[in-house]
């Protein structure tokens, strides 16, 4: 199918795409969609696997049982699908590091990579302490009419829109 081989596609076609697949989700496992427990739950795995499973005694996996479950699946899946569509839209190729990220921070691999590491603890901290992620507020979360995800949806491209503004100078 040639919409498969697109370098960019439709943003209605993939909106409509990402929201019957959250129809989907509800109506056949009764769950929704999110990533960033799935991050948290590989960490878990990690210290267990490092300090036994006394780790699990810590009062935040008390109340977030880490476990592979639906939330592991759908990030394997969607890093599957990312490779998927690269490799059938022609643009799959190694990069060690991206023109713009190196033009924005330097050739220094140990700034680039400690604001890469900034970042992520940022984000991932942010996610876990706005009880989720992008995809879980932003998809799920706003077709439930969850008023705390519309907030957190409204901080996300208030964020994203600062970000834009420091990274590009518009």
């Amino acid at each position: 199918m040639e919409l498969f081989s697109l370098k960019q596609w439709s943003p209605y076609v993939v909106g409509a795409g990402i929201g019957l697949l959250n129809c989907l989700a509800f109506l056949l496992s009764d769950r929704y969609i999110g990533c960033s427990k799935a991050f948290s739950d590989v960490f878990a795995a990690g210290e267990c696997l490092l300090k036994g499973n006394r780790v699990l005694e810590k009062p935040y996996y008390q109340k977030f049982v880490p476990r592979i479950d639906w939330f592991f699946m759908l990030v394997i899946g969607l890093a599957c699908g990312a490779f998927i569509s690269a490799w059938l839209s022609g643009e799959l190729h190694a990069v060690w590091v991206p023109s713009f990220w190196e033009s924005r921070f330097g050739a220094n691999a140990f700034l680039r990579f400690i604001v890469a590491f900034g970042g992520g603890i940022c984000i991932g901290l942010g996610a876990r302490w706005a009880g989720g992620c992008t995809s879980g507020h932003g998809i799920s979360g706003t077709i439930q009419l969850v008023v705390s995800s519309w907030l957190a949806v409204m901080c996300f491209f208030a964020g994203g829109i600062i970000t834009a503004i420091l990274l590009f100078k518009i």
